[in-house]
Formats: C-alpha cells, structure tokens, sequence
C-alpha cells in the first residue's frame, strides 16, 4: 500500500503500489539488508582486529605511532 498526504489540504489517499513500485521496493529492501550484512561484517573484522592488537599489548593509538 502506498499512503499519499497532502499537506496543504490534509487529504489522504491509501492506494495499492504499482507493480513497478512494488519491484523498486523490493529492490530496496534487499539492497537495505546486504548493506547491513555488510556493515555487520565489518565491525566484527574491527573488532577482531582490535582484540588481537590487545593480546599483543599494542592499541590502534599505537599503530597510529608506527604509521601503520
């Protein structure tokens, strides 16, 4: 469903999406969730990475130092 508001005279209209809205929101929706797969990916890489600079007693301030 796709709900239209229009403000100036407070009119709102409920309708059924067209098939090609249906397919972009779709779309949408499987891009919105691979990204948050992916963001999620990334701070467990982060933090995997942090945990083992810890076990070697380094901390990212320190790599900063070395430049790396």
């Amino acid at each position: 469903m796709v709900r239209i508001h229009n403000l100036e005279t407070n009119e709102v209209i409920d309708r059924e999406m067209t098939d090609d809205e249906f397919a972009a929101y779709t779309a949408q929706k499987q891009l919105d969730a691979e990204q948050a797969a992916l963001e999620s990916e990334a701070i467990a890489a982060r933090q995997s990475a942090q945990a083992k600079l810890e076990a070697l007693g380094l901390t990212t301030d320190d790599l900063k130092a070395l430049g790396l």
